[in-house]
């Protein structure tokens, strides 16, 4: 669903995550709020003098994917691609001009719906063009990617780049 909660209209950058984590915006209703990775988040945009009154946030899979345990999941291929076509179509109403992808899952879900082969490890905070827009594919802030060698000063340089793009 769309709300205001998911931010401007008109955005200066058009975020796409993985899926509503169960402690943030499944709880919340509010994309990257409510837990770490929505602090880490709000960390990275502030970084670059950025707030969410000037963003869009919306996500890859719009379902929250648990585990048997009902811990937070990576989301199927099926589950990515069933949330495609709700993906496209909030892009084409928004038509943003810059899209930054949080995670491997969301870069993966634009290329079904425009192909590309970008790949995060290869692209990641590198400025692309995809679909009429540039793209620039980013590390997700949670906080098992920040510990897994992609710490935080890496996401606060990819995180330079995308506010370079959008002064």
């Amino acid at each position: 669903m769309l709300s205001d909660l998911n931010g401007s209209l008109a955005p200066k950058v058009f975020f796409v995550g993985e899926a509503p984590g169960r402690a943030g915006a499944d709880r919340t209703r509010r994309p990257f709020f409510g837990d770490k990775s929505g602090d880490n988040f709000q960390l990275l945009l502030d970084s670059i003098g950025l707030d969410r009154e000037n963003i869009f946030i919306t996500s890859a899979v719009m379902c929250s994917p648990r585990s048997p345990t009902d811990a937070n999941r990576k989301p199927t291929r099926s589950e990515i691609k069933n949330c495609s076509a709700y993906l496209k179509l909030v892009i084409d109403l928004i038509r943003p001009n810059v899209i930054a992808t949080l995670g491997a899952v969301a870069l993966e879900a634009l290329a079904l719906i425009t192909y590309h082969e970008f790949r995060l490890k290869t692209h990641a905070g590198q400025s692309l063009f995809w679909n009429d827009a540039r793209l620039i594919p980013l590390y997700h802030p949670s906080p098992q990617v920040i510990a897994a060698q992609r710490g935080m000063s890496l996401q606060l340089s990819h995180f330079q780049t995308l506010g370079k793009l959008i002064r």
